[in-house]
């Protein structure tokens, strides 16, 4: 190992092999065991000089005096590094279109990508389809009910449609609900609400504000709740039995910690917002303790796209760190080009 605590080619490659025989056997991997494999020749105690050297460094572990090594987090990540981009095989390409067919809504997509990722690679599925945090609006309408109450209804340009009925303090009548209307579709279409909330609070404060009717009534309802929409989403979760039965080092009550904490769909929600930014661009995340202490030995890999009306997609496979990366990559990036495009 260079001075720079950079990896030399020997050291990748037999670092890589470890992490590889590991993944496939689960069990701690020896010398003698990689000697037998390489097809260029090296002595079991070359390798084993460089597995010491790399055990120093923090990417291997030794549970037992007498055992091999197990890679840790850090050289997971080094190995993910690695691996060449790899598409579906056709079947499985076939496979995940056929899943798709005659799906129309985004609640149905989101579902079946959930299912068919759980299924082939046989681990935790997470699918969501939520709007964007800078949604636009489209335009705004309101419907007058009995004992001063009011249907307020707020569509945006991600063919988002949210009602809200609320009471006002003072009574707006019909003609006023028009000319509140009317003002706002007039001035604010096409506006993020973010940007609509502070435009319409400065022109509140304004000293003219007083002697505007208008703006005295969009003030009734600005603080009743109006451009403050709640995020319409879809979440759906497959295949967490998956995760029964490997060995993640957990007592029965962290094991049920982390289950808790996959039935909280706001819980998965703030896991995909953490790890999942950048539209388009594949992550992989290995070791998410700081997401829940009981995620140590998970990996996460996903992927966010954009859908359809300004949605925007999350697609993820949770699994444990000894997972097949390459098989879960390629099926990730291939359901969210088909989850995107249908």
């Amino acid at each position: 190992m260079n001075p720079e605590g950079r990896l030399s080619a020997r050291e990748s490659e037999i670092l890589c092999s470890i992490v590889r025989a590991y993944i496939e056997t689960g069990e701690a991997v020896g010398s003698r065991t990689l000697s037998k494999q390489r097809h260029e020749p090296l002595s079991p105690a070359s390798i084993r000089n460089t597995m010491a050297d790399l055990a120093d460094a923090g990417y291997l572990s030794q549970p037992h005096t007498s055992a091999g090594r197990i890679p840790t987090e850090k050289a997971f990540r080094v190995f993910v590094k690695s691996l060449p981009v790899r598409m579906p095989s056709a079947a499985n390409r076939e496979r995940i279109l056929n899943h798709f067919n005659n799906s129309e809504s985004i609640q149905d997509r989101a579902e079946r990508s959930s299912r068919i990722l759980s299924e082939l690679c046989r681990a935790v599925g997470i699918a969501a389809a939520l709007p964007s945090v800078s949604q636009e609006l489209d335009q705004v309408e309101f419907l007058p009910l009995s004992d001063r109450r009011i249907l307020m209804v707020c569509v945006t340009r991600d063919q988002q449609v949210h009602n809200r009925v609320v009471q006002v303090d003072q009574e707006l009548s019909p003609d006023d609900l028009t000319s509140i209307r009317n003002y706002i579709n007039w001035n604010f279409s096409g506006w993020q609400l973010a940007d609509i909330r502070r435009e319409l609070l400065s022109r509140i404060a304004e000293e003219r504000a007083a002697y505007d009717r208008i703006l005295q009534s969009i003030t009734q309802l600005y603080h009743k709740g109006l451009f403050t929409l709640e995020r319409n989403t879809h979440v759906h979760m497959d295949g967490a039995s998956n995760l029964v039965g490997l060995d993640l080092h957990l007592t029965k009550e962290r094991l049920r910690d982390l289950f808790r904490a996959l039935e909280e769909k706001q819980r998965v929600l703030e896991i995909l917002d953490r790890f999942l930014e950048s539209s388009g661009q594949l992550g992989v995340f290995v070791g998410l303790e700081e997401a829940h202490p009981a995620m140590k030995e998970l990996s996460l890999i996903g992927l966010s796209v954009d859908l359809p009306g300004g949605l925007t997609g999350r697609i993820a496979v949770l699994g444990p760190m000894r997972m097949d990366y390459e098989r879960v990559i390629s099926t990730v990036q291939q359901i969210g080009a088909v989850f995107a495009a249908i």
